[in-house]
């Protein structure tokens, strides 16, 4: 069977065939993940196709153009830039990378509280995450809550903190995990957006879009895929899907993989969305500022003031409280960091503010939710979820990373390690 696909310029007219009667590995998912695996198994002479269940290539990097800026609606910093593979990726292909230094914490006057009281909120977090180092090779794995100063002022800042981290907060998080996160604490942006970037990437690889896969048949020597373009059969498969698609059993396995669906459940997919204004007039706005919606509740927001210098917001929720104001609606977002937004500049603010989109991750049928955290007890089921089955099947993603989780350079090099796994095997064969 051959079937055609667009070539670099995505144009309906030039495309170039695909045959599929002659494919060597079969990649589930065109991530970040999925994306490095297809270009390394292309380099080492296998001939490969990528199958996406959406109409566009990325997964959870995304970025839009509204009001002629473009916007990352998922991933959007080079977390550890300094040993980060995107950089020199981003550099190769023209992509700008902003160095300016995140506006997280620094001593400023536009937190929207005070330099003693963000004095004072360091002091615990540092202790907290002290105690939560110390902790992480504990036996049993605790959650990360367990290790929070009892009634201490600043806790649920801490708690919110996390939510924007690791898309949960700290009681559904394990402490042995979130320990064993590598961050050189550099952190950059790409110019014209990280789901750009990955696109560029990924723009000459053969992908089959609209093209999801219900069922990978293993049984054999090669494997079997039942998929939305009909069955496509190769030596091997490398599976690189969010977690929730292996446990929901979205995607099913012949014969079934127990192991795998259990690792997947201890590492669901922590929900993180944006909210995104734009700013009329954006000399109102601190150029990379950053506000903090309140220092007294979790369920609060972070919101980035003209990032880039851009005459936009960017707002982050995370946690329980994302997934309460998707479940309510575009609306709901817009309202709620409306709201904290006046609380913190006065009601004046408010027709400074222009709606221009929020995110769902939670909803999406192809990701149901942002990035990985492990549950309490569920930090081994990474190394778990990453191993091979036999010699025809392989798996990529971040949640298979065991120190690079939640990122996209994590999914990156997760790719690369199971496409030099399938190189092993294929050419020994």
């Amino acid at each position: 069977m051959i079937i055609s696909r667009p070539t670099r310029d995505q144009s309906a007219t030039a495309r170039r065939p695909i045959d599929l009667a002659k494919i060597d590995v079969a990649v589930i998912g065109a991530g970040a993940a999925g994306l490095a695996a297809a270009r390394r198994l292309r380099a080492g002479g296998l001939a490969t196709v990528v199958l996406e269940a959406r109409g566009r290539i990325g997964g959870r990097a995304f970025t839009v153009t509204k009001s002629g800026l473009p916007l990352d609606l998922g991933c959007g910093w080079l977390h550890s830039a300094d040993v980060n593979p995107w950089v020199d990726k981003a550099r190769a292909l023209g992509f700008r990378i902003d160095e300016t230094p995140p506006p997280w914490f620094r001593q400023t006057d536009d937190l929207g509280f005070s330099r003693a009281e963000q004095t004072a909120y360091q002091t615990a977090s540092d202790a907290f995450y002290d105690r939560l180092e110390a902790a992480k090779d504990a036996e049993p794995d605790q959650p990360a809550a367990a290790h929070l100063e009892a009634g201490n002022r600043w806790n649920p800042l801490i708690d919110a903190i996390s939510s924007y981290v690791n898309g949960v907060e700290l009681d559904r998080l394990s402490t042995r995990d979130f320990g064993r996160y590598a961050d050189t604490e550099v952190n950059w942006r790409v110019g014209q957006g990280y789901g750009a970037l990955i696109a560029a990437y990924g723009a000459d690889v053969d992908v089959l879009t609209d093209c999801p896969v219900r069922q990978v048949d293993h049984r054999g020597p090669g494997v079997v895929l039942d998929t939305g373009r009909g069955e496509i059969r190769a030596k091997a498969a490398i599976v690189a899907v969010p977690t929730p698609i292996i446990a929901r059993e979205t995607l099913t396995f012949l014969p079934k993989l127990p192991a795998k669906i259990e690792a997947a459940h201890a590492l669901p997919l922590g929900l993180a969305n944006k909210i995104l204004f734009g700013l009329p007039r954006p000399e109102v706005f601190a150029e990379n500022g950053h506000l903090i919606g309140s220092t007294t509740t979790v369920a609060t927001g972070s919101y980035d003031l003209r990032p880039l210098g851009r005459p936009i917001i960017e707002g982050y929720v995370g946690g329980r409280l994302a997934a309460e104001l998707e479940a309510a609606g575009e609306r709901a977002f817009a309202d709620f960091a409306a709201a904290e937004l006046i609380g913190l500049m006065g009601a004046e603010i408010r027709k400074e503010l222009v709606f221009l989109t929020a995110t769902a991750w939670g909803s999406d049928p192809w990701s149901l939710g942002s990035y990985s955290a492990a549950l309490p007890g569920g930090a081994e089921q990474r190394a778990v979820l990453a191993a091979p089955v036999g010699t025809n099947l392989f798996f990529a993603g971040e949640a298979t990373s065991m120190h690079d989780f939640s990122t996209a350079h994590g999914a990156y090099r997760s790719g690369i390690a199971a496409a030099e796994a399938a190189l092993a095997v294929i050419s020994r064969g």
